[in-house]
């Protein structure tokens, strides 16, 4: 099996690289010349962009196939004070590049919307905002002209004090979604309110792919074992939704999350590396039945933690162990 290793948005190896940088709303109001604002902004979201391209192909460099982008490209983009703002003709040649270098080094990118995203809300404001929120992140990807391989991660959300009824909230309000943002979407088993089957089953009823967790598995389950879950994990990224402009002959590997907790006293929170042995676990109870699978590294090193994690694969390469070491980022583990 097939392992690529990713991280998410912000490198601690490269300096002076950030692709987040912003402006708050109450810097944006005490402008005296708004129209001079919202250039300002526009500037920020190019030097952002500049900055994920230099990212990128620092990844290229390093065999790093899979990446999260930031949601923060654009500054105050969603905010309901500049709603009559598109920055997106301003700032179509820096998406264009973008999109057009990942195309060229094959790279699979994806975002992860922020927590305030919920579809399972009751009140219609919030809703509202998510889905403002959800299509942004598309309109991102379209800009980026990215096919529909790349996806919006997004978890079910609150439970509200019921979490059944919470649920069924979150299939209607997702079946009235435009077809482009459903094909866009996966979604992710959390570490507190919807657990591993319960997003399993939800993903399922919505032909719509399903990301693992194994860390907030191992901290918000029904005492099953993830391995467990896999074979039917596996089978929601064959579905027309997940398969959205995968081409003839190729495929689109499932997709796993990858953290370590900080300590025992705090354990939902990420460490800032990954321990290899509860990974290399997982990974060897799916290998026979998985071609190969993408792993998304949630870690505070970012790439560090990456960088961390190869080499004490290497390690244990050298060992046995059946581990081959690919490149620079990604290995074959045999069951």
């Amino acid at each position: 099996m097939i392992v690529r290793f990713g991280y998410v948005a912000m490198s601690t190896v490269i300096p002076d690289c950030s692709p987040s940088k912003t402006m708050t709303m109450a810097s944006f109001s005490k402008l005296n010349d708004r129209e001079a604002g919202l250039r300002r902004l526009e500037a920020i979201a190019r030097g952002n962009l500049h900055n994920t391209l230099r990212l990128l192909k620092h990844n290229v460099g390093s065999d790093i196939r899979v990446y999260r982008l930031t949601s923060k490209l654009i500054p105050l983009a969603t905010h309901p004070d500049l709603q009559d703002w598109n920055p997106f003709e301003a700032l179509a040649a820096d998406f264009a590049e973008v999109g057009s270098y990942v195309k060229k080094h094959g790279l699979r990118v994806s975002f992860h919307p922020d927590h305030f995203t919920v579809l399972s809300t009751p009140r219609p404001e919030v809703l509202a905002s998510s889905v403002r929120d959800l299509q942004h992140h598309v309109d991102m990807l379209n800009a980026m002209d990215l096919p529909a391989t790349a996806k919006n991660n997004i978890h079910i959300g609150g439970a509200y004090g019921d979490k059944p009824a919470a649920a069924a909230r979150f299939l209607e309000h997702f079946a009235e979604l435009p077809l482009d943002l459903q094909e866009r979407t996966t979604l992710e088993n959390d570490d507190k309110t919807f657990n591993a089957p319960e997003t399993l089953e939800v993903s399922r009823r919505l032909g719509v792919p399903m990301v693992l967790d194994i860390h907030h598995q191992w901290v918000n389950n029904e005492g099953e074992l993830p391995w467990e879950l896999w074979p039917e994990i596996m089978k929601t990224w064959q579905t027309p939704l997940a398969l959205k402009d995968v081409l003839p002959g190729e495929t689109l590997p499932p997709k796993i999350h990858v953290s370590s907790p900080r300590s025992p006293s705090d354990p939902r929170s990420h460490a800032d590396g990954v321990e290899p042995a509860p990974l290399l676990a997982f990974l060897k109870r799916i290998a026979a039945d998985t071609p190969a699978v993408d792993a998304m590294i949630e870690a505070k090193a970012k790439d560090g933690a990456l960088f961390d994690l190869m080499e004490a694969l290497k390690e244990l390469a050298e060992a046995g162990n059946g581990i081959t070491v690919l490149d620079g980022a990604s290995v074959n583990i045999e069951p």
